[in-house]
């Protein structure tokens, strides 16, 4: 293996980095070292304040993504196997958890189911796998991310700031409904809450949030784009990301996933959510995008359900 590129030290951000006992080998998944930013890519963003663990057998992608993260302001630990990795979660209960897929012995599967019996831990998992089937499965098992290696550092610690400030978001207001309701649905923003037909929906954290967005714009066409920049506070990144999530949560809220009446696809635009006739939508004002921004009206053409090109 080649040696490691050097990452930020801990001591050069707000964070620290320790490890958990576990294996030090190399992955095989791996297909190299994570690139590391030159000093010209500029400071990482100040993130969200948490306690982030870091689960990856290639030590070169570990101390690469710890290093990174560190330097930004978290407190990081390491693992780098499932049993190490559910040690380390159960003494230190992190508010994030990256989570590599291909570990030795235990998979990444089975450690984040192992982590979400115990709470709604946000995941972001790693691989060098980028098929669709290891992408819905990663969401079944609870994953609220997932990045493909190789990857950039920065775009990592962005995305980390990003699922922590969805799930530390600021509860509603008292005096304001937090119900949003709407075609047998009913969402509590609050408690982060869904049931459909009274019946408890188990939804991921992106999950939740693409519902609630779409159930405060009922009518509206959304692009993969626009979605991916309201709900996942992102301008890049890999598109099918929301439509494996459409996918998903169509499997949840659709009597018929494969003839979806509820969440539409516009072909060759993006997803509209529809609300049978006279079914009145109650809830609070948006509270992920800007009202002022431009976004595509309902008039394109709907198609059927197959998934936007």
């Amino acid at each position: 293996m080649q040696p490691a590129p050097s990452a930020r030290p801990a001591s050069e951000g707000r964070g620290a980095a320790s490890e958990a006992p576990g294996p030090a080998s190399a992955s095989a998944s791996a297909p190299g070292p994570a690139p590391v930013p030159g000093p010209h890519d500029g400071p990482v963003p100040g993130p969200v304040p948490g306690h982030v663990l870091v689960v990856d057998d290639d030590p070169t992608v570990s101390e690469v993504v710890a290093g990174y993260l560190a330097g930004a302001g978290y407190e990081v630990a390491r693992a780098a196997d499932g049993p190490a990795a559910l040690e380390c979660f159960a003494r230190r209960r992190p508010d994030l958890v990256v989570l590599d897929l291909m570990l030795p012995g235990m998979d990444g599967f089975e450690v984040c189911r192992r982590m979400r019996a115990h709470g709604r831990v946000p995941v972001i998992m790693l691989t060098a796998r980028g098929d669709e089937d290891d992408r819905i499965l990663g969401l079944e098992t609870g994953a609220d991310d997932y990045v493909t290696k190789p990857f950039s550092p920065r775009e990592l610690v962005l995305r980390v700031d990003s699922v922590l400030r969805r799930a530390h978001a600021a509860p509603v207001p008292a005096g304001r409904s937090a119900l949003l309701e709407g075609a047998g649905l009913v969402l509590d923003p609050a408690a982060r809450s869904a049931t459909r037909k009274g019946a408890a929906l188990a939804l991921t954290l992106r999950e939740f949030d693409l519902l609630a967005f779409l159930l405060r714009h009922p009518g509206r066409v959304f692009t993969r784009e626009e979605l991916m920049s309201e709900v996942w506070g992102w301008d890049f990144g890999d598109l099918s990301t929301v439509t494996v999530h459409v996918r998903r949560l169509r499997g949840k809220v659709e009597a018929d996933p494969a003839r979806p009446e509820l969440i539409r696809t516009v072909w060759g635009v993006g997803y509209r959510l529809d609300l049978p006739p006279g079914d009145a939508l109650a809830g609070p004002g948006d509270a992920f995008a800007d009202p002022g921004s431009s976004l595509a009206g309902p008039g394109s053409s709907l198609a059927g359900p197959g998934e936007p090109a």
